[in-house]
């Protein structure tokens, strides 16, 4: 095994422009999206080729024993500017059963929001899959939907069966488990690129694990671990002065700036690496770097820092484990 000792691993982004704004993955491995490591001696390297050497080096060794090789998170910088398709994603049991896929469980935080900008998440009162086929086909969908006007450093967490859809200016940051399953169930009026969605991944096919009762979720303002689930969890900082982190061995862990900068500071052989926290980019940093400091280098500045509880070991699903 090579010797080398793994390092703080930022990421090359990948973009798709549609007509509603764009679609940009800062962290994917879902084989069709692998981002690429940006620096160091692993750069131009995949993820899933990090992933495939160096296994629970990177994640720990309870994560890799129940997701695999494949990265359990998804992390994306979501920039609309116009009108998102209406989408739906399944619960685990469905992905896994149906398409030997993780869920799609998400959090949508938001990074900018202009006054005209809203959220459509989930039904304004309880319907039926009746109801929903008839208004998607019709174009009457969007009356049916909650709308919600965000505001910058909000959240709001999608569950699997709920739709949802942003539109006006609005940029968010969408951390969801790793997973291609969004469903589209209408383009609201607009029209939908071919490229966004598999053609397979349609309402008639969601039709049976769409939450059909009214929504009773909102945006709501984050403070310490703000998502904690069983897939991921998220925690907001206010980096006010610097940090020290012990690290686990079981467990990797993943920064995103979302207000000002920072950088990571690690011992490497007695000597201070710096790596760069920059707004809207993930740092991913290896189960095996077991100590760091988090560094503010502006004022007010805040982080994500996202990760993954532990997990019962089972016998995963996920090919090659």
């Amino acid at each position: 095994m090579d010797e080398k000792r793994l390092y703080p691993l930022s990421f090359c982004t990948l973009a798709d422009e549609y007509g509603w704004g764009t679609d940009e993955f800062l962290l994917a491995d879902l084989g069709y999206r692998d981002s690429l490591i940006r620096e160091g001696w692993l750069a131009g390297n995949a993820i899933s080729e990090i992933m495939d050497t160096y296994l629970d080096r990177v994640v720990g060794d309870n994560a890799f024993s129940y997701w695999g090789r494949q990265f359990p998170v998804q992390i994306k910088r979501i920039d609309v500017g116009g009108t998102m398709p209406l989408r739906v994603h399944p619960d685990t049991e469905t992905a896994e059963q149906r398409y030997d896929f993780l869920g799609r469980r998400k959090v949508w935080y938001v990074l900018k929001a202009s006054p005209d900008a809203r959220l459509l998440v989930g039904w304004n009162h309880d319907t039926d899959a009746s109801e929903v086929y008839s208004a998607c086909a019709d174009g009457s969908v969007k009356g049916m939907l909650k709308e919600f006007a965000p505001k910058a450093g909000q959240f709001i967490h999608i569950p699997a069966g709920t739709p949802h859809a942003a539109c006006g200016k609005v940029e968010l940051l969408e951390v969801s488990e790793s997973s291609p399953l969004d469903f589209c169930l209408s383009g609201l009026g607009e029209d939908v690129h071919p490229d966004e969605f598999d053609e397979s991944l349609n309402l008639v096919d969601a039709l049976d694990f769409i939450s059909y009762g009214e929504f009773t979720g909102n945006l709501e303002n984050p403070s310490g671990t703000f998502a904690d689930y069983p897939e991921f969890e998220v925690r907001h900082i206010d980096l006010h002065s610097p940090a020290s982190v012990d690290g686990s061995p079981d467990s990797f862990v993943i920064y995103v700036c979302v207000k000002g900068s920072a950088v990571l500071q690690l011992d490497v052989l007695g000597q201070k690496a710096n790596y760069a926290l920059n707004a809207c980019k993930a740092l991913l940093v290896p189960a095996e770097c077991e100590g760091f400091a988090l560094i503010p280098r502006e004022r007010g500045t805040e982080l994500l820092q996202i990760s993954v509880p532990f997990q019962e070991p089972r016998d995963s699903y996920v090919s090659g484990n």
